[in-house]
């Protein structure tokens, strides 16, 4: 495939953008403080219960507010599964503290020989309206021209809507525009879209390209 065919490239966020730091030994450290002492075990299993029920419930998080509310219910659902008798209010800050991310490796680097070549970016996400703050933090956000999350369009994929937004904001057709990914969901939303699809990691969907 030629990148002259191309005039956008989304990609997805979590496993092919940028993947999560441990955030277990932080939260030891953050209960403990608290007066929870927790064996990093249970710890990291407490992370996978809210880590589940996060996932379904992501866009909810749409605005300041619900946002605020959504951490806060990931926090007691932490909180309850380690069996820390703490009130999420007091601990949402040090829950979220402990959620870390890094950029994948090679996808920055790849993603700014893309963008090199005159080609628009855009991330096209399951997430709550926070992922913008992540991505700052490691500082990919200055690769995208967009960044659209499901909790912002309302669905999640496969649903072809956050796509069709993020087509939108960077104003080019489906036709022209190919999503990177690393899940089933990222293939059949970026078809519904009308757009091309290539698999994740990046590295290697834009191996060979001229």
């Amino acid at each position: 495939m030629r990148f002259a065919d191309l005039d956008a490239v989304t990609v997805d966020g979590y496993g092919t953008l940028v993947q999560l730091l441990d955030p277990v030994p932080s939260l030891v450290r953050s209960l403990k403080q608290r007066g929870v002492d927790r064996d990093p075990d249970v710890v990291r299993s407490a992370f996978r219960a809210e880590v589940a029920y996060y996932r379904p419930e992501a866009l909810s998080g749409r605005d300041p507010a619900s946002l605020a509310q959504l951490r806060r219910d990931c926090t007691r659902v932490f909180l309850d599964a380690a069996g820390a008798a703490l009130e999420p209010e007091s601990f949402v800050e040090d829950f979220m503290a402990s959620i870390r991310f890094e950029a994948v490796p090679g996808a920055i680097e790849t993603l700014e020989g893309v963008r090199s070549r005159g080609i628009e970016l855009a991330v096209v996400a399951n997430w709550d309206i926070g992922l913008s703050e992540h991505l700052g933090r490691i500082g990919a956000d200055r690769l995208f021209s967009a960044v659209v999350t499901s909790a912002e369009a309302g669905a999640a994929k496969p649903d072809p809507a956050p796509f069709r937004l993020a087509l939108e904001r960077v104003e080019v057709e489906p036709a022209r525009a190919l999503h990177c990914g690393d899940e089933d969901e990222d293939e059949q939303g970026a078809a519904a879209a009308g757009m091309r699809f290539a698999p994740a990691p990046l590295q290697a969907a834009f191996a060979g390209w001229s």
